[in-house]
Order: C-alpha cells, then structure tokens, then sequence
C-alpha cells in the first residue's frame, strides 16, 4: 500500500495511541521497550519533536519517573512497558500512585486477542492483576476506541481522588487501521466548597482554642499552594503536613509545626491529641498521619473538618464535624477569600507547637566523627530555594524530615506507601521534568541498589540529579524492628556494598565519600559544580539505627521490657486461685 493510500484509510493503533497522548498535552513518557508495542513506538518517533520518550533500565524505574513528573506537575505521568514481566515490575510504581494519589497513566503492552485464555507467552490478565492498585484498568482491542479510551483515561487519573489508570493495548489491535478523530481533554470545572462551607469553617475555628491544620494530598497548584499558606498565616494556624508532604508548606515559617508522618515527634503527636479542631485539608488522614489509628477518636470526640476532591474518602475512617467535597485549589481560593478570625484565642499554643518544633530539630550530640543532623542542617543553607528532593523508604529518610527545614519554593517527593529504590529514579524524572533545577536524591544503601541502575537514564538523557547515599550497611529501619522483638538476633538484615563513589564513576559520573561533618557541604558543592550525575555516598554510624535511638538502647529497652514482664508473672499467679483439677473428660 503506498503512503497517500494508506493515509487515506487511516492511522494504524500504534500511530492513534501516540497521537491520542499527544492530545492529551502529554510531552514526557518513561519506557522500558517491548516487542508487545512496536507499533505504539514507532507511532511515538512520528512525534518525537512533541512528545520525548525517555528510555529506562527497568520497568519499576520508569513508572517512578513518570510518578515524579505526576507529582510535579499535577499532570497524568505517562509510563509504557511491556506485558507480563514489564507489567510485574511496573505494579510497584502503580501501587504507589494509588497510595500518594498521584495521577498516572500506564500502558501495557498486550497478547494478540485471538491468544486469550490460552496461558500464551507472558499472558495476564490486567483487570484482575492491576484491579486492587489502580482506579480504573481498561483493555483496547478495537483499534477505532483509542481516542475515546485514551481520553477516558486520562478523565480518571485526574478526577476525584487523583491516581494511577492502566490501559492494555492488544497486539494487533496496534496493527490495524482507522480512520478515528483525535479527542482532546475536556474543560471540567473542580468540584468548589459548598456556597456555606467556608462560613461553617469560620464559625467552628471562631470557637477554637487549640486548632491545628494538617496540609496533604496531591496536584497543589503554586497559586493553591499560595492561597492556603496566606489564609493560614492571617489566621496564625499551627500547620503539619502528612506524611512526605514537606514541600506543602514553608518549613521556615512561625507557624510550621513539623510532619505527621512515621517519624514523627512525640510531643507534635501529643498536641495533636491535645487539640480540640482538626482542618485536615487535602489529607485523607490514613495510617501514617493517623499514627497508626491511634491520633484521633473515630466517632468524632475532636472535631474534624476534612476537605477533599472525592466524597468517599471523607469519613472513611474518622467521622468529621464538617466535610467539605472539593478540590484542594479550590478550596483554598474560598478560604483565602474567607478573612481571618477577629480575636483568635490560640496564639500561644501556636507557639507552643513552634517551639516543640524548633526543639526537635535542635541537633544532638551523636556520636563518631559524622553527625548527620548538623551536616544536614548545613547543606541547606547551601541549596538554591527551588531545589526538588526525592526520598526513598527507610529510616535515614527520618534525619532530613526531622533536621531539615525545607522552604516554600521546594518541592519534596516520596513515596507514602513505603516503597523502596523510588529517591533515584525519581529524581531522574524530576530532572526530566525541571532540568534547570536542583534536584538531591536523598537514598539508603539498601534502596539504592534496588533501581540505583537507573542512572544510566540519567546519563542517556543529559540530566545530572545528585544522589546523597546513606550508607550503614544494612536495611535500617528492619533492623530496629527487629533489635525491638528479638534483640541481638540479627538476621536478614545485614548487607555488603559496593564504593557507590566508583559506581557513579564507572560511569563517568562525579563521585565522592563523606565520614565525616565537615566533608558533606564540600562535597556536594562539588557534584553540583561537576554537572555530571553525581552519588555522595554518606558512610553513617550503624549504631545509630535511628536519630532517636541506638541499637545498644534498643537492645536495653528490650531487655527492660522483658524484665517487666516477667516480673509480672509470679505476681500475676499469686493472685489467680488455682483451677479445680478435673478428673472426667475435657470439654471442648
């Protein structure tokens, strides 16, 4: 068929799909290439001057990338990967979309239809496999459905509670030709608050002694972002955020208080208890910001107002006293508007949390010749005021949320449900998505060396983030579980690494280790100053499994423990009158 034929009966699939996400606004997609998708690929080289594909290490990786770009821009991150194994990998990227409710549209590579049900060569069945992790998963296999499903998809990922959309795209459907218009996105007006909510909100914080705000949730635009700090401000509201939600709000600020989040400081959490209104806005108040279910009482004893985009996430654990279904830039523009209270009764305890806040950031005098708060605390009165951090799991991630105070201009990603090897890549797609900006990966050695190949995305496409990796040599955050439960047991846990310096270098990247203080701030002037992609690896003390506590004080409050409880025994036995022995048949 000659191309002005083949022009006039259509486009193939692969060319309606690449054309669909360019409808779509999107101009980044993160892949790891695959038979199952030729055609899609060569659809997206037709429009490789609008749209850039960047080509990952592993499918995991990609998926974390396009989540960064989600989480900094409020847009669908788009990622591609390949069925069966490709699809495997990627489910942790989409699970972490789901949990930080970041919009993600992820295509999947699919067996040719005719091969259903058969268990041919890397078959799975996508609605059932990603149905639990995504809020919608969708299967094209006709090829003259791709606009409307594509721009179907992309409605989901974005409405509501925002999240990850997975679309399997059949094999030959990508073949076939169809003569289908382009869909654009549609123009939806947020859901706004209700016409008297914000008088509602006013009058219950006029009657407020000991208010707290808790700032979350995803797709914060910089206005929205603006809005809710100036009405918080005029009204002198303490402010938490969730849990990784730092770049919410100017941790610089009087009236910031700290993170709700694992981690967080024991006196913050006692406030919280204290307080008698909480305005939870954007946040869904799960596990971690709730401490585990334990902050609040479920049936509403401390009044709750939660503002969030989708009505069945509000109540879903705790009953408020107010909830108000709305976008949270929406939200904030209404509260802006709202004024200020006119005598607010809780300047003090505004204070009070301030103070507590300050007193945990203070560092203390760990020891060795590395005391990682005080370096910390140093690097950031080095870094531009727009830098972007990423963060991966594990509890080095609690020294720079405790000892950090990241300012308004910056932008801190991690992943709320826990996942590691998410700091690198992510980084690198944050990279992508902002090349004249800083970006410091903050990564464990465990985690690292998860996705830590990545990096070769990094060098492939010109981008030059910084990796700062906490190296102890071990999965830190299971070792103080563990040395909790069964002290002295060490297994499982321990790790041997790799110079992470000579990694990077191998590469051709910039390469440096920290021991001590002092040597942190030079060094990461000098990976920056490189402008290569660059790994700081920051050797730590092992002993200090947490910025709390020691596995020496862990070990001893075990043992503590242990004492006690069996100290309590005997006592307990004494005082319980023996059974009657029974001479017949035991009952069951």
């Amino acid at each position: 068929m000659t191309e002005g034929r083949r022009a006039a009966a259509g486009r193939t699939g692969g060319k309606l799909l690449a054309d669909a996400l360019v409808a779509q606004g999107v101009t980044h997609a993160f892949c790891v290439p695959g038979e199952s998708y030729l055609d899609l690929l060569d659809g997206l080289y037709s429009v490789r001057n609008r749209l850039q594909l960047v080509t990952c290490r592993f499918e995991a990786g990609a998926v974390h990338m396009a989540e960064a770009y989600g989480k900094l821009t409020g847009k669908p991150g788009v990622a591609i990967v390949t069925r069966g194994p490709g699809a495997c990998h990627a489910s942790i990227g989409v699970h972490v979309a789901f949990q930080d409710s970041t919009p993600l549209v992820l295509l999947v590579g699919q067996i040719p239809v005719e091969e259903t049900d058969r268990e041919t060569f890397q078959e799975v069945d996508y609605r059932q496999m990603f149905g639990p992790l995504a809020k919608w998963v969708t299967q094209i296999d006709d090829e003259k459905r791709i606009p409307e499903l594509m721009a179907h998809a992309f409605d989901v990922a974005t409405s509501g509670r925002p999240g990850p959309v997975v679309v399997a795209i059949s094999e030959e459907m990508q073949k076939r030709l169809s003569t289908a218009p382009d869909i654009g996105p549609a123009e939806v007006l947020p859901p706004h608050p209700a016409p008297d909510a914000m008088d509602r909100v006013m009058k219950m914080l006029g009657a407020a002694k000991k208010p707290l705000a808790v700032l979350g949730g995803s797709r914060w635009t910089e206005q929205g972002r603006a809005d809710i700090r100036d009405w918080l401000l005029a009204n002198d509201l303490p402010v938490s955020v969730a849990f990784r939600r730092m770049g919410l709000f100017d941790g610089t600020s009087a009236n910031y208080v700290g993170d709700l989040g694992v981690g967080a400081d024991g006196a913050l959490v006692a406030k919280a208890k204290e307080s008698d209104l909480i305005l939870a806005i954007g946040t869904r108040i799960g596990e971690p910001v709730s401490q585990g279910y334990t902050l609040l009482d479920m049936a509403g004893a401390t009044p709750i107002v939660h503002v969030y985009p989708d009505q069945a996430e509000i109540g879903r654990v705790y009953r408020p006293a107010l909830g108000i279904v709305s976008e949270v830039n929406a939200f904030a523009a209404a509260a802006k508007a709202a004024g200020a209270v006119k005598k607010p009764a809780w300047s003090g305890w505004t204070k009070e949390l301030r103070a507590a806040r300050l007193a945990q950031a203070k560092p203390q005098d760990y020891e060795g010749p590395l005391n990682l708060a005080t370096a910390l605390q140093a690097l950031e009165k080095e870094l531009p005021p727009d830098t972007i951090f990423t963060t991966d799991a594990g509890n080095f991630a609690t020294w720079p949320n405790r000892f950090m105070h990241f300012s308004e201009k910056q932008d801190f990603l991690g992943p709320t449900n826990g996942a590691m090897g998410y700091s690198v890549p992510a980084a690198i797609g944050a990279k992508i998505t902002h090349p004249d900006r800083t970006v410091i990966a903050f990564v464990g050695d465990g985690g690292f060396l998860m996705t830590g190949q990545e990096i070769a995305t990094a060098f492939h496409h010109s981008v030059n983030p910084i990796i700062l990796v906490f190296n102890n040599q071990m999965y830190g955050t299971i070792r103080m579980y563990q040395e909790r439960v069964y002290p002295a047991r060490v297994s499982g846990t321990a790790l041997t690494n790799p110079d992470f310096a000579k990694f990077i270098e191998a590469f051709g990247g910039h390469g440096e280790i920290v021991e001590t203080t002092d040597e942190l701030v030079p060094a990461v002037k000098r990976a920056m100053a490189s402008g290569k992609p660059a790994i700081v690896e920051v050797r730590t003390n092992p002993e200090q499994v947490t910025n709390r506590a020691t596995i020496a004080d862990l070990r001893a409050q075990a043992a503590k423990a242990a004492g006690a409880t069996e100290a309590a025994q005997p006592a307990q036995a004494a005082r319980t009158t023996p059974a009657p022995r029974r001479t017949g048949p035991r009952l069951r």
